[in-house]
């Protein structure tokens, strides 16, 4: 299972936004994301950019 650390903008400890999200949803300009436990997090932006094999999720937002 690949699991990630979602971060805005960019990585640093400062922007992450949820660990352990096994699940990335996007509609319209929302993006959200589900960790293992089922808690859910609704961001406004786009995706920037993703690694699974690293374990990270980038959103652009303003």
């Amino acid at each position: 299972m690949c699991l990630s650390t979602a971060y805005k903008n960019k990585i640093s400890e400062e922007t992450a936004i949820m660990n352990n999200v096994m699940e990335i949803e996007c509609s319209d300009n929302q993006i959200i994301l589900i960790d293992l436990m089922g808690r859910r997090c609704s961001v406004e932006g786009s995706l920037l950019k993703a690694s699974l094999t690293d374990g990270y999720v980038i959103l652009k937002t303003d």
